[in-house]
């Protein structure tokens, strides 16, 4: 009889405890989930990709010219003030190449079983341009507010000057130079003959005379 009194006595108790444990396990976990997550949130992506141009590419690469220049770039803004200026370290490339879409069958000549001429285009420069990663802002005076305006020009006006930078440290000259080290053995691979490369010939029409 005292057995089953006590257990009379026990059993709200266990009973309030198993509901106040289910529901500290409910109100928990949540909780748990807001302070500290651990799936990845989802993440949604919509791409509407458009394919707008297909280009032949048939310009071999054969030479990189990369430059590093400091610019000081100097703007008159009225002649009430002083001049806006702005500091770049910039850093830029310059590719050489050659169009080989331009070899035509005109300019394969073959001579005998051993020998191939082959009439290149002349050497381009593919493309220059700047190497943002390589470029910074170091100084800027008088921006007046136009901070972002005075940068951008000064980039433009660096990128000019590693074409020319290129271009006077003799990239052609070099593209012709790589081209035979490069071309000739493979043609010499290809064709078993002996390979000889020459610029082609471009004949320029004489001049018309004045009409007196």
């Amino acid at each position: 009889m005292r057995l089953l009194f006590v257990l009379r006595k026990l059993i709200p108790w266990l009973l309030v405890f198993v509901v106040v444990a289910l529901a500290w396990k409910f109100l928990l976990t949540p909780v748990k989930n807001f302070l500290n997550p651990e799936k990845e949130p989802t993440v949604e992506v919509t791409h509407n990709t458009i394919l707008t141009k297909i280009e032949e590419m048939g310009k071999l690469e054969l030479v990189r010219f990369n430059f590093k220049d400091v610019v000081e770039y100097k703007k008159e803004v009225s002649k009430f003030l002083p001049d806006s200026k702005v500091a770049l370290i910039v850093g830029g490339e310059a590719v050489g190449c050659i169009d080989l879409q331009q070899v035509q069958a005109s300019d394969l000549q073959f001579i005998g079983d051993s020998v191939l001429h082959v009439s290149l285009p002349a050497p381009e420069i593919c493309y220059y341009r700047i190497d943002h990663t390589q470029s910074k802002v170091f100084g800027k005076e008088n921006t007046y507010f136009q901070d972002a305006d005075l940068v951008d020009e000064g980039y433009k006006y660096a990128e000019e000057n590693v074409k020319q930078a290129a271009l006077n440290s003799g990239i052609l000259q070099q593209t012709s130079v790589n081209a035979e080290k490069i071309l000739k053995p493979m043609l010499e691979n290809m064709t078993g003959r002996r390979v000889y490369l020459m610029p082609r010939q471009t004949i320029t029409p004489p001049p018309v005379p004045k009409k007196r």
